[in-house]
């Protein structure tokens, strides 16, 4: 019992180095930019740069945008599976996984390929056509999060039950999805809500091959020319992404009002 214990905690520790040493090193990396003393030089240059604030906001609204369109197109498709096709669910899933199979490239350059300025639909020929198809690849990459987590809270209810319930009281569908069903999957929204914004937060590949001024390519591009801010960047979106994972956890643990089987 005690070498098994031990031998756990020594594994855990390794992992723990093994993940945390590199995000030290930056942290500390980031502070040296004053020479012969730490500060937060790096981190005021980076808040200075109309660059930074630029891009920031961009992908925020973006990431915002982006979860609310994604947030109306799984919570009635996962609801309605669950109550009137469970027989789809399989074939619902595979569809929501290919985003994690077909790699973001491909997905990019098709993209590009049936929305460019000698299609059809000439999308990229704007601006705000190529920032609706970048939301639109951002909706895609996103399906897989948030209908896992939306499933998932819907596995915890009864849905026929909440149903039939509010049916006997003439609800109709859409008071049923705004009133009934969305307070009881309101965690796993917002769990998938997190997953999404730090995805289109630091995502790359989309926003570069779209030529749009999202903050993935801003690190990139400050990466390749600057020593100290990388760092300070790189810091910073570690914080922003374990702030997201500690509100998923602190949403996962809330009780969702409704009833429960």
């Amino acid at each position: 019992m005690r070498r098994g214990g031990i031998g756990a905690w020594i594994v855990i520790a390794a992992g723990v180095i093994y993940f945390l040493a590199p995000l030290v090193a930056t942290v500390e990396f980031s502070l040296r930019m004053r020479r012969g003393a730490y500060s937060f030089d790096a981190y005021r240059v980076v808040f200075s740069s109309g660059a930074f604030q630029a891009s920031f906001l961009y992908s925020t609204l973006l990431a915002l945008a982006t979860i609310v369109v994604v947030a109306l197109i799984v919570v009635p498709t996962a609801y309605w599976v669950r109550l009137r096709l469970p027989w789809l669910a399989g074939i619902v899933e595979f569809i929501t996984l290919l985003p994690l199979i077909i790699p973001a490239i491909v997905l990019v350059f098709g993209y590009i390929r049936l929305y460019g300025s000698s299609s059809l639909l000439p999308l990229t020929a704007t601006s705000l056509g190529s920032d609706a198809l970048l939301m639109l690849g951002y909706v895609g990459l996103s399906l897989p999060y948030m209908y896992r987590s939306v499933d998932a809270a819907l596995r915890t209810l009864d849905v026929r039950a909440l149903t039939e319930a509010a049916e006997s009281q003439g609800a109709g569908a859409l008071t049923i999805l705004t009133r009934v069903i969305f307070p009881n999957v309101r965690a796993g929204v917002l769990s998938g809500a997190f997953l999404t914004f730090a995805i289109v937060i630091g995502e790359f590949t989309f926003a570069s091959l779209l030529d749009r001024p999202a903050f993935g390519p801003y690190l990139q591009l400050v990466g390749a020319s600057r020593a100290y801010e990388p760092a300070a960047l790189a810091a910073m979106a570690f914080a922003l992404t374990w702030a997201c994972l500690g509100l998923i956890q602190f949403v996962g643990g809330a009780q969702a009002p409704g009833v429960r089987r």
